[in-house]
């Protein structure tokens, strides 16, 4: 199994607003894509909080395949979406973990 973690740290400024839209909008979009199987939505606590809240997405996938085809067919649309909606309003830190199960 592949884990595609997404950490992201979001301004003050939208928070309420971002937080709607990652659980109605992106997330679906992201599983509606078929390449995941599930998902875990969190909140980091204690971490400075100083410039905003941090959350991570994680996103899992079968295997590389799916997880490669996502990158190639479908992350560049779905990013390029996030960046014109909130612009530099959030930061995003991206990793990819294997299961060693």
């Amino acid at each position: 199994m592949i884990v595609y973690n997404l950490t992201m740290k979001v301004d003050f400024s939208i928070h309420d607003e971002w937080l709607q839209w990652q659980k109605e909008e992106h997330i679906p979009e992201v599983m509606a894509t078929g390449q995941f199987i599930d998902f875990k939505f969190y909140r980091l606590l204690d971490i400075d909080e100083e410039d905003g809240y941090t959350y991570v997405v994680q996103y899992i996938a079968a295997d590389i395949h799916h997880y490669d085809k996502y990158l190639q067919e479908h992350a560049p649309m779905l990013r390029h979406k996030a960046q014109s909606k909130w612009g530099n309003r959030f930061i995003t830190f991206r990793t990819v973990m294997k299961s060693v199960q």
